[in-house]
């Protein structure tokens, strides 16, 4: 839309500046000079490489040629009629040449006003529309919106905020580039995305960071698992289960390591998979157990899958948004970025009793 602005305002110089050279052809004509029309020319040469488009003063012109005098155009545009004088002049005086013969009685168009008014017209009406549509993008968070997400909040969170969003803002496109954490950050550095929901790894000069969420690693096996019953189970417990591991290029499984390697504690996986989705699917048909955040699954989409909190230690991940430091959201994507964060501080809210409720429990282990 600010292209279109854009163009629009160079139209309207490229109007006055044809005015202009017809302006000072009728001069030359009239002198029947050769060295004068050499001079006109000249003038105007020099002066389109800077010029500077008075909207104003064209505003004023249709204004009062459409309405038929002065004191209706200065009502209609919230001014004194001195100002809107004003304006006029300022480019009568621009282009050289009179568009309004106006007595005390009577306000007529001159030929060479009659002959600009339908094009500067048009000219008025396209960019006060233009301007009127950025105002209304800004206004009402109208345009497409880019998203990174790491895919456990794509999965659970992004579809909640997504159904809320389009309820207010239903013409909005949506895209959702879901990828794994680093992929993630890469995504809005290079500004692919607007914005990214990742986690917090490593830290980057040029991205703004917003923690939101809190959660920690649990443990998730079938129900007729021996360990599915306990409140809580340590990583040491779980060294003769068959387990399930995201891959190295995984975030969580970056963090869960870093994590074990401090506290000198060290698993074993039968199985490794890429997606949490995967672990989940082959813990739910009885293919072992994973160790996986807790937003993995909802309650009630695996009714045979137990989550078991997982103490000594408690591991846990921040889910944070990302954006570029020093960079506009676009209206559309700041609301969306709002409710988003709003949503998620909500979520960390409601989990900090769970949070708690694990914490007492491994003081109880110690």
């Amino acid at each position: 839309m600010k292209a279109v602005l854009a163009e629009r305002l160079l139209l309207a110089t490229a109007l006055c500046v044809q005015v202009r050279s017809l302006c000072g052809a009728h001069v030359a004509r009239d002198r029947n000079s050769c060295a004068a029309r050499f001079r006109t020319f000249r003038s105007i040469e020099q002066e389109e490489k800077t010029i500077k488009i008075d909207f104003d003063g064209l505003q004023a012109f249709v204004a009062i040629a459409e309405l038929g005098g002065f004191g209706k155009a200065a009502s209609s545009l919230h001014v004194t009629q001195t100002a809107l004088t004003r304006r006029l002049q300022k480019l009568e005086a621009y282009l050289g040449m009179r568009l309004l013969d106006r007595t005390t009685r009577s306000v007529q168009l001159t030929p060479v006003g009659r002959e600009f008014l339908p094009q500067a017209g048009r000219m008025v009406n396209d960019v006060t529309f233009a301007v009127e549509r950025l105002k209304d993008i800004s206004r009402l968070g109208k345009g497409s919106v880019t998203i990174a997400s790491i895919p456990t909040m794509a999965h659970h969170t992004l579809p909640f905020v997504i159904r809320s969003y389009a309820q207010a803002h239903g013409g909005n496109r949506i895209r959702i580039l879901e990828s794994s954490a680093t992929e993630v950050t890469r995504a809005v550095l290079q500004g692919q995305a607007e914005f990214g929901i990742t986690l917090r790894l490593e830290r980057f000069t040029d991205l703004v960071e917003e923690p939101c969420l809190e959660e920690p690693f649990m443990f998730f096996c079938r129900a007729e698992h021996p360990l599915s019953r306990d409140k809580s189970v340590s990583w040491k417990d779980l060294r003769e289960t068959e387990l399930i591991m995201v891959s190295g290029h995984s975030g969580n499984r970056a963090l869960i390591d870093y994590q074990l390697a401090r506290k000198r504690v060290s698993l074993n996986s039968m199985y490794e998979v890429q997606h949490l989705s995967t672990a989940i699917a082959l813990v739910s048909a009885g293919v072992g157990t994973a160790i996986l955040p807790s937003s993995t699954i909802q309650e009630g989409t695996y009714p045979m899958v137990r989550r078991v909190p997982l103490i000594a230690p408690i591991i846990k991940r921040t889910v944070i948004l990302i954006r570029k430091k020093n960079t506009s959201l676009s209206p559309a994507t700041k609301v969306f970025y709002d409710m988003l964060a709003e949503h998620l501080q909500s979520v960390g809210k409601t989990s900090l009793k769970r949070k708690t409720g694990q914490e007492r429990a491994q003081s109880s282990v110690r």
